[in-house]
């Protein structure tokens, strides 16, 4: 007689115990700014720091180079907000062609309100063929404002 056995669904991976990329050997990043005690490393690599906040007002960008083209399956973003109420908006789009064109995943806007509201978790099953580069942009206040651009943690895999 052959037998197996057979699990229940799946259980959902948490972004804790995810295979997450490594991003410092596996790509370049630009960013339009970075304030000096937030780099961008620290919201790239697992327990580097606090996440990267942009030295200025006004929509940024981060962009991930990578060296080869990859197929992601999950990407991850924690955004925090301790200080003041605003409304954010973010666009994430993926390039197939070294950042020649790009291809828009998801925008999305989100209410800060803290202490209430102050962290935006985003956790995307995506499936990404070919993927050369992967771009973030963020408007921290869509009304206008002195708010600055920061992302706690950014994950690919």
């Amino acid at each position: 007689m052959r037998k197996r056995i057979i699990g229940s669904i799946p259980r959902e991976v948490s972004a804790a115990e995810q295979a997450w990329l490594d991003l410092e050997r596996l790509a370049q990043v630009e960013i339009t700014s970075e304030e000096i005690d937030y780099p961008i490393e620290s919201a790239l690599i697992p327990g580097a720091g606090p996440g990267w906040r942009a030295a200025q007002p006004g929509e940024q960008t981060i962009r991930l180079l990578f060296d080869e083209p990859l197929n992601l399956k999950r990407i991850h973003l924690l955004f925090q907000e301790d200080e003041q109420e605003r409304t954010q908006e973010f666009v994430l789009r993926w390039s197939p062609d070294g950042g020649q064109s790009y291809r828009e995943i998801l925008r999305q806007q989100y209410n800060f309100s803290p202490p209430e509201a102050a962290r935006e978790v985003e956790d995307y099953d995506v499936n990404l063929d070919g993927v050369t580069a992967l771009e973030l942009k963020i408007v921290p206040e869509i009304s206008g404002g002195s708010a600055r651009a920061s992302v706690a943690q950014l994950r690919v895999a």
